[in-house]
């Protein structure tokens, strides 16, 4: 079956799936047959029609064909053009996507021997030379569908780890990302041929092979998964250092009782954006998912004057990998700690319901559920209007903002001044004039209500936490 592609304009801006395409694929009606059908995706195809003949030899792009394994009722083709932006942002030529209908992956090789021999027909009529599965495979499926295709296979995890590891660029990342690598590679280790089966008979064996073959007693890849494992240990102790860096960090903050707004939400719905317009961070922005991976914190303030910090965290995505969450979960803490969560979706998404289901199944794993959260419906300017009402009407605590045109900022900046923590002690104090370093502290740490300068000092009513009020209190009158 063949579809049009979509146009370079439409694909720049988000996909939108063909009603009566959606309804063929996802309607009632299924028989045994369609639901076991191997089907090409329509407008799968990276269009390289503007890149010049010099440009694309340049490029040296992987050439993939997408594969993907779904149950009836699932929203296939927004999981599969979302691992289509998956691996253009990590540097592939999509050629085609192919996905199958049936209600489980074949436990032995992902499709199944006949799909596969089929998938392989598209593998060699296209040229590709890898395949890219929209699921985590497990080791044995993995190479069991790399024998019948033919061709490299990599699943869904090891995309998105590499896209991580090609934009981690602190230490910290860096470090968190080998780490998640490594406990996804370790079981998945093989032997190429022989070269790493072999085993020596053991140092001073009579039952030994001879001069040459004594030896260590263990495989080559026995010792390479004892060294991934040393690399392991070596990387969580670096983890946890850096770990506590930042947990003096964020109790310095908490000392200080300065609040903290984390924005957390799904890749590319335009978290770093909306960082840089309401404090000036200049975070890098980009339209490519898990463009920026270190954590930003920036200080801002709220219309009356109280500061509170703006934590850019990692984004996430549908089925992120468990071991990132793992690995990252020094960095995620941002967001377990805060005081309220500003949770980012991208309105002009064909799901956005399945974005704010996914981060929040996110949420539960760092034991962020609990943490007062505003649903900020980003990209209004591009969004259907009867989309950014049917969220509105789900999700009472929302605002409709364009972090591109600055709509909506008013109305989410008056949000911040109602949602962020205000200090939680009430004191009145008369301040000497020579106690301008208390009253400065006053102005930066809390929330004044009243200020009125008299002849013996200066006058204050205001909010202020629980250590300033302890330093104020020879200065309190009635």
């Amino acid at each position: 079956m063949t579809f049009p592609h979509p146009s370079r304009a439409e694909r720049d801006t988000e996909i939108h799936l063909d009603p009566e395409l959606f309804h063929e694929i996802e309607g009632e009606g299924f028989d045994l047959e369609e639901r076991n059908a191997l089907r090409r995706v329509s407008g799968i195809r990276t269009d390289l029609e503007d890149v010049t003949e010099v440009e694309y030899r340049q490029l040296r792009l992987e050439r993939v064909v997408l594969m993907g394994v779904y149950p009836r009722g699932e929203d296939a083709d927004v999981s599969l053009f979302e691992l289509k932006a998956l691996a253009e942002t990590a540097g592939c030529e999509v050629l085609e996507g192919l996905l199958q209908r049936k209600d489980f992956p074949d436990p032995k090789s992902y499709v199944g021997s006949g799909k596969a021999q089929e998938l392989r027909d598209v593998v060699l009529s296209t040229g590709a030379d890898t395949v890219i599965c929209d699921g985590e495979l497990s080791p044995g499926q993995l190479r069991a569908l790399e024998d019948l295709v033919k061709v490299k296979v990599i699943d869904r995890t090891w995309l998105i780890l590499d896209i991580f590891a090609t934009h981690a660029t602190s230490r910290e990342g860096k470090a968190q990302v080998e780490l998640a690598q490594m406990s996804y590679l370790l079981p998945r280790l093989r032997g190429w041929g022989e070269s790493l089966s072999r085993q020596g008979g053991g140092a001073g064996g009579s039952g030994g092979g001879g001069v040459g073959t004594r030896g260590p007693g263990e495989t080559k890849i026995e010792t390479d998964r004892r060294r991934i494992r040393n690399r392991q240990a070596k990387l969580a102790r670096e983890i946890k250092e850096m770990k506590t860096a930042r947990d003096v960090k964020r109790q310095e903050r908490k000392r200080n009782s300065v609040p903290s707004v984390a924005i957390a939400g799904y890749t590319n719905a335009g978290k770093s954006s909306l960082l840089n317009r309401l404090t000036g961070a200049g975070v890098l922005v980009e339209n490519a998912l898990f463009a920026t991976l270190d954590p930003t914190v920036r200080k801002a303030q709220t219309p009356s004057g109280r500061e509170f910090t703006l934590t850019d965290t990692v984004g996430f995505v549908r089925r992120l990998p468990h071991q990132l969450v793992e690995a990252f979960r020094s960095t995620l803490e941002e967001v377990g700690d805060a005081d309220l969560i500003l949770h980012v979706v991208d309105g002009s998404h064909p799901d956005p319901e399945g974005q704010l289901q996914a981060v929040r199944a996110v949420f539960v794993e760092i034991d962020a559920n609990d943490v007062p959260e505003i649903v900020i419906i980003n990209k209004a300017d591009l969004a259907d209007p009867l989309v950014l009402s049917r969220i509105q009407r789900r999700e009472k605590h929302s605002v409709a903002v364009s972090a591109l045109t600055g709509a909506g900022l008013p109305e989410l900046v008056q949000l911040l001044e109602d949602e962020v923590p205000r200090p939680s002690e009430l004191v009145q104090v008369v301040l000497p004039y020579a106690a301008g370093r208390l009253v400065a502290r006053i102005h930066d740490e809390g929330e004044v209500l009243a200020e009125e300068h008299l002849e013996e000092g200066t006058k204050l009513k205001a909010r202020v936490g629980p250590q300033l009020a302890a330093e104020l209190a020879e200065y309190l009158v009635a």
